[in-house]
């Protein structure tokens, strides 16, 4: 058994905040933006999932990511299915996924070069508690004013189509081949166990659990990582203290304690809940 705590990695981005979460220190005054917190193992590149916290201020570009065969045949070593979890959101918070309409891939092109592409997806409005998976090849954008754990395949793959005007690089040709120009259907809702875990993704990439404090064991079948994420509150993993804010990779059998009141998600690659 072994729970390790992660370093985190913060990362600036020009539609990030300065007021973030509880658990995450604030920019110092005058501070660049930030707009994720990356949790992150020594060897960086090589755990199959990533924990990322996101904190929006304003829209990010629309964008789609490569499903494992085609971000392979790009050289990457696989693609990004991803999971949103809402911690907070403005009233008027919204996530496009998917598009209003079927689209092939050249109305996609000509609706990302002209712009139209923002106001032809799916603008959803969310709240706290909102669990979204959003699988490779759907076309996506995350709104203003929101903060979520994200869990996603690990890899730093993203195509952009359409950002507002902006400067930043798009990657239309990729983009636009890998993408799914139908409306978003979202995944089955797992069944529930009768536990008291909530089972928010059963694949087919990873599994997402949450459950609240008190005593829980994980047992991870040999050869798998999960990844242990306190929203709130605190306690310890086989001996490791952990507190909001921090990330754990687990292996093999844990015990994990958590205080009254905390928020804990378990993520790990595959289709099987535990």
């Amino acid at each position: 058994m072994t729970a390790t705590l992660l370093a985190t990695k913060r990362v600036e981005k020009p539609w990030g905040r300065t007021h973030l979460w509880p658990g995450f220190a604030d920019p110092a005054p005058g501070g660049a933006k930030v707009g994720e917190v990356w949790f992150q193992t020594p060897h960086a590149g090589e755990p199959e999932l990533l924990i990322k916290y996101l904190f929006t201020s304003e829209k990010l570009s629309v964008q789609v990511h490569p499903d494992d065969a085609q971000a392979q045949a790009a050289g990457y070593p696989r693609g990004k299915d991803e999971a949103w979890l809402i911690l907070a959101a403005e009233p008027d918070s919204t996530i496009a996924i998917g598009t209003l309409a079927p689209m092939t891939h050249e109305d996609l092109r000509v609706a990302a070069l002209d712009g139209s592409i923002a106001h032809k997806l799916d603008w959803k409005s969310v709240k706290p508690s909102d669990f979204i998976y959003n699988k490779a090849g759907t076309i996506h954008a995350i709104g203003a004013g929101i903060t979520c754990v994200e869990v996603q395949q690990n890899v730093d793959l993203t195509y952009r189509l359409y950002d507002y005007g902006s400067d930043r690089e798009l990657h239309l040709d990729a983009g636009v081949a890998v993408s799914d120009g139908d409306p978003f259907v979202p995944l089955p809702t797992p069944a529930s166990d009768g536990g008291d875990r909530q089972i928010l993704a059963e694949g087919p990439k990873f599994v997402v659990e949450r459950f609240a404090g008190g005593h829980r064991v994980v047992d991870l079948p040999e050869g798998v990582t999960g990844w242990f994420v306190p929203v709130a509150g605190a306690g310890a993993a086989d001996g490791v203290a952990w507190t909001a804010g921090e990330c754990l990779t687990l292996t093999g059998r844990s015990e994990i304690t958590a205080n009254a009141g905390s928020d804990l998600l378990l993520a790990y690659p595959g289709d099987k809940r535990l």
